[in-house]
């Protein structure tokens, strides 16, 4: 069998809150493949850490009282505890509030500007009177032009998940102090989407190995014809655009978050004396991404639109795996509302990390959304995991006590 490189991602996780479940399926279905390959000949390389950048970030630093890297710092810890409770066997947890992020995010960007893919013009945005500031993504919502959901943030409506322009929504409100937002004009940097439209649809084509959703969705999108998209954010906490004349201007958190995965790989080469770019730049890598629906766009559009527009010799992703939601109880997890069950709320539990990770794993929602409740836990763990598992071992253990003397005797070959 011939040795590969297998590079492993899971969609990096918000830093502002406690993950729930449904976030805890694509940490675990990359650590299950991860697991898997480091059985075969393989070098693998599985890595994963927290966005810390964005509107929520600084939203929740406001309510808390605390700086965006105090809190960037408090729940990277938790994060952190919470996937070594469920055994998840990361190579390099990180984080993108690194210098190394910071460094490689704003040379894509300079290359990607250099090579003609980006460009400038005034914005339309929601701006709150009030707080005498831009409204940006998570600082704004209101109700969705798509679907009609009545809590639709600036940039994505969760139950949708259409990606939005703040603008779109309709009776848009200031989410600090929940006055009605207006419009102003802001000056921002764009990537050239259309320009790339038709390398980005000859090359998901040919990926007939992604999960047929997650390349039909993306294909979509594409049909549907690709605007340019926004890149910059009227913020303070972020990487900032190493242009002259921005200095009061951030990247968009989904610009930069994918390109965590390399700043991260990064950090993890500079702790072990390894080369990131042995695995970024190396055709011959095999990229693994693991992330939910709601992920998607951002992972087969901007992602790896940014890195042909950048054409400094990046591997794009192999595999893409993706997944629909798990829902609870009848209703939609959401980290950012409290709904369902959180990674401290599993551990509160007392049960066993291996019975979440197995009723977790079996329920992975491939084709459709699946729905989480207490009454399918208990019984999957009685019947299967307790009535066929627990009952097989059970009865070979006693076979091998009854007629072995409690010694598993050898096989001939």
């Amino acid at each position: 069998m011939t040795k590969k490189k297998i590079l492993i991602t899971c969609a990096l996780p918000y830093v502002n809150n406690i993950p729930h479940l449904g976030n805890i399926i694509q940490v675990l279905s990359a650590d299950v493949f991860a697991r898997y390959q480091r059985h075969t000949p393989n070098e693998v390389l599985y890595v994963c850490g927290t966005d810390e950048h964005g509107t929520t970030t600084e939203s929740i630093a406001l309510k808390e009282g605390l700086s965006p890297q105090e809190i960037c710092d408090k729940y990277y810890k938790k994060h952190k505890e919470i996937y070594e409770w469920f055994n998840i066997s990361f190579d390099y947890f990180g984080r993108t509030s690194t210098h190394y992020h910071h460094e490689i995010t704003q040379d894509l960007f300079l290359k990607a500007y250099n090579n003609g893919y980006i460009f400038e013009k005034d914005l339309e945005q929601t701006y709150c009177p009030k707080c005498e500031k831009f409204l940006a993504d998570r600082f704004v919502e209101g109700t969705c032009p798509h679907c009609g959901s009545a809590n639709a943030r600036g940039d994505q409506c969760e139950d949708c998940s259409k990606v939005l322009d703040a603008k779109e929504l309709i009776d848009p409100c200031c989410t600090i102090c929940g006055s009605a937002a207006t419009i102003r004009t802001s000056r921002h940097l764009f990537l050239d989407l259309p320009k790339l439209s038709d390398k980005l649809e000859s090359w998901i084509e040919g990926k007939r190995n992604w999960s047929a959703n997650a390349r039909n969705f993306s294909l979509g999108w594409i049909h549907e014809g690709l605007e340019p998209r926004c890149i910059t954010r009227d913020l303070q906490w972020g990487v900032k655009v190493p242009l002259e004349g921005w200095d009061n201007k951030v990247f968009y958190v989904w610009f930069d978050a994918c390109i965590g995965y390399i700043s991260i790989t990064a950090d993890y080469a500079a702790h072990t004396n390894d080369d990131w770019k042995r695995w970024w730049k190396d055709p011959d890598v095999d990229l693994y991404q693991f992330m939910g629906k709601d992920n998607v766009p951002f992972h087969t559009i901007m992602f790896p639109a940014t890195l042909m527009a950048a054409d400094d010799g990046y591997i794009l992703v192999h595999q893409l795996s993706s997944t629909e939601y798990l829902n609870y109880e009848g209703g939609a997890f959401s980290k950012s509302r409290g709904r369902g069950i959180f990674g401290n709320d599993v551990i509160d539990t007392s049960i066993p990390v291996d019975v979440w990770r197995y009723y977790i794993y079996i329920n992975r929602p491939e084709k459709s959304d699946v729905d989480f409740t207490w009454e399918d836990f208990q019984k999957r763990n009685n019947e299967e995991l307790v009535g066929n598992l627990g009952n097989f071992i059970y009865r070979a253990l006693t076979f091998v006590n009854k007629y072995y003397d409690g010694v598993v005797p050898d096989v001939d070959d």
